[in-house]
């Protein structure tokens, strides 16, 4: 999902710093919450330091393809947000990918603004469907395969969705573009597939250690969200 250079330049990039900036900060709002909510500070600075890590190995270590208007990774959105909470996820991708530009890919910071877009508004759009899909007496480490498709193919195509607007944004509705945009959607089909596997081989790990590493996953997990 790393938007390639050139894809939105000039005077268009001055979009990308609004809405990148009103993501960090819907990071931000998301990680005051959990204070409140999900352990105190200690927690949410271990799993955030854990999203980051992982984010970061995802982009470096993972196979990844550039096909048309951007690039193709496993970036396992939901299986960070299943496990760790939304706000470590959207702290996590922030830094995650943060790093990666200042240490591997400074070509890249240019368009940081797109891809922290990118990355945490459909993460967004997963929780809000998380509320409606699954029951508050739920705990995350019992859901099905259904539920588990559903959270991840929101993801992915809340991704697609945005490399889409910003490659149509910034390279107008030519034919270049357009093949260009759905190589990349198409491509990206991969992904949709194989997430919700992760999800739910990660799940079961997490019923295995079930009453463990409290302070590293959300609590949310283990309990029903009436009593987490």
């Amino acid at each position: 999902m790393h938007i390639e250079p050139g894809i939105v330049d000039g005077a268009k990039i001055v979009l990308s710093y609004a809405t990148g900036a009103a993501s960090i900060g819907v990071a931000a709002k998301l990680a005051i919450d959990a204070l409140r909510k999900d352990g105190g500070a200690l927690p949410l600075a271990i799993r955030t330091l854990a999203t980051t890590a992982l984010v970061f190995s995802f982009f470096e270590v993972l196979p990844h393809q550039a096909v048309g208007v951007s690039e193709v990774h496993l970036i396992l959105g939901s299986t960070l947000f299943l496990i760790f909470g939304a706000a470590p996820t959207a702290v996590g991708l922030a830094l995650g990918l943060l790093l990666q530009g200042l240490f591997f890919a400074p070509f890249d910071l240019p368009q940081y603004g797109m891809n922290v877009t990118t990355l945490i508004v459909p993460l967004l759009a997963m929780g809000a469907l998380a509320k409606k899909l699954i029951a508050p007496n739920t705990a995350y480490k019992d859901l099905r395969y259904g539920q588990a498709l559903a959270l991840s193919t929101s993801y992915q195509a809340g991704i697609v969705a945005w490399v889409a607007f910003w490659s149509l944004y910034g390279g107008g509705f030519s034919a270049a573009t357009l093949a260009g945009t759905a190589s990349f959607g198409a491509a990206y089909m991969t992904v949709v597939l194989l997430e919700p596997l992760v999800d739910l081989a990660v799940l079961a790990g997490a019923k295995l250690i079930s009453g463990r590493g409290r302070w590293l996953f959300q609590q949310r997990l283990y309990s029903p969200a009436a009593t987490a």
